[in-house]
């Protein structure tokens, strides 16, 4: 009896330790704090330095990371770049690596980076997970070759002028035409390897304008030519346009039942400031968005005839116009017309002057029925208030073809024909692309003297 009883309990406390064993086992495997995955370092194969720009490397874990180690090896010593050691875990530790200033891998052309980390996990026996990684550093300390080779004379505010260079980097990275205010302009190859041409355009509501090529390779060398433009300022006109409510409670209200039904509720003011300014800044986004695109195969040249896009079309509204609207002798909005509005007959045939792609044939709200055709390098014409299309998304146009035909849709008042032009998404004077003379001496003319001068 006494036996069985001490059986009992024996197997009992073996129970017992098992489960507790089963147990620490279970909590091990599971607790955070025994966590096995290893720190993760972010960080290429291979990397192209400078030498100047710091090396950035990222480690992250999950359990925080307690010791990090950075060491750069030249094929016959090694030398420590950064150690930290953590008292209280980093999750995430970003590391800004500096090439040591001197008796280091002199002459060197090629090194290898080392990155240690050890996280706070009590796996392992309590010493943690740990990880390495390398990554051959090859250094590149050559600027790249820029040379302008032919640009245009001058460029007018609302206007566009060309620039052909040259531009040579064995790890060229990013390559484009930097501006004053911040829009970037990017080129089409050219004629011959490593030359390239562009266009870029001074925005009206820009007083300045500025613009050098930019180049950097994959080491951060950086190249930055200046482009010589004679700078031709342009006054454009500026109108106080008082709102009348028929044309309130007409064409706004119209427009608000047809495009944002869900804004009915709104007043005639609040209508007309939500199709003036909101339904606009969507609708100029939409064409942006299209204009935007960049030809990125090479050319050999690029020629367009004179624009005129509505046969015996009036002015009856000019490009760059700044309109501040007034209800009672009150402000009440604004914007800029950005294009040139031309009326002949109603629903009059419009012809698009050069080949080319259309690539927006869509409703876009103050626009209307609206046509985009690329015409390659980055420039558009654009096609607004049409009463019907002719031609769809994705067709191929002649010159001399009829694409659609003038109406009242959209923000019109009257049967005409809004007519634009942009350049990689800015919109720029028309008048510059119905001007043969403009044309020849601010586009082809430095075509064909660069061409001479890459023939040489």
């Amino acid at each position: 009896m006494k036996k069985q009883r001490k059986s009992s309990i024996a197997a009992f406390v073996l129970g017992f330790i098992f489960l507790l064993l089963v147990g620490g086992v279970a909590f091990v495997f599971n607790s955070n704090l025994f966590e096995r995955e290893a720190p993760q370092i972010v960080l290429p194969k291979e990397i192209e330095w400078n030498l100047k720009d710091p090396i950035k490397v990222q480690i992250v874990d999950a359990s925080g990371l307690r010791f990090v180690r950075a060491s750069l090896f030249d094929g016959e010593k090694s030398i420590i770049l950064d150690t930290k050691e953590f008292k209280s875990a980093e999750k995430m530790v970003d590391l800004n690596l500096s090439f040591p200033k001197m008796g280091f891998g002199a002459n060197k052309k090629v090194f290898e980076l080392n990155i240690e980390a050890v996280d706070g996990s009590k796996w392992n026996f309590f010493s943690g997970n740990s990880v390495s990684a390398k990554s051959v550093i090859k250094v590149d300390t050559k600027r790249p070759d820029v040379n302008i080779i032919g640009s245009s004379y001058k460029i007018m505010k609302g206007g566009v002028a060309a620039v052909i260079f040259k531009a040579q980097d064995e790890a060229m990275k990013s390559l484009y035409v930097e501006t004053n205010f911040g829009k970037k302009f990017y080129p089409t190859p050219f004629y011959k390897e490593g030359y390239y041409i562009t266009l870029v355009a001074w925005p009206t509501h820009i007083e300045s304008f500025t613009a050098s090529v930019v180049a950097i390779d994959r080491a951060g060398n950086l190249t930055k030519s200046h482009v010589p433009y004679f700078l031709q300022d342009k006054k454009y006109k500026t109108s106080t346009i008082a709102l009348e409510d028929r044309f309130l409670d007409g064409k706004i209200a119209d427009l608000i039942a047809e495009m944002a039904p869900e804004r009915s509720s709104l007043t005639k003011l609040e209508k007309f400031k939500f199709v003036n300014e909101d339904m606009r800044k969507g609708n100029e986004a939409n064409i942006l968005k299209v204009t935007s695109a960049v030809p990125i195969d090479l050319i050999s040249g690029f020629y367009l005839k004179p624009f005129y896009p509505l046969r015996n079309g009036k002015v009856v509204a000019s490009f760059g116009d700044h309109r501040y609207y007034e209800y009672e002798k009150q402000p009440t909005s604004e914007s800029y017309h950005l294009g040139l509005d031309l009326a002949s007959n109603a629903q009059a045939a419009m012809q698009t002057s050069n080949d080319g792609v259309v690539v927006f044939a869509r409703e876009n709200g103050i626009y209307g029925n609206n046509i985009i055709i690329s015409h390659g390098l980055g420039v558009y014409s654009l096609y607004g208030h049409c009463s019907s299309y002719m031609v769809k998304e994705g067709d191929v146009v002649k010159a001399g073809e009829s694409i659609a035909k003038t109406g009242l849709t959209g923000l019109a008042l009257g049967d005409h024909l809004h007519f634009g032009m942009y350049v990689q998404g800015v919109d720029v004077r028309p008048e510059e692309w119905m001007d043969e003379v403009w044309l020849k001496e601010s586009i082809f003319n430095v075509i064909e003297s660069a061409k001479k001068i890459m023939d040489r």
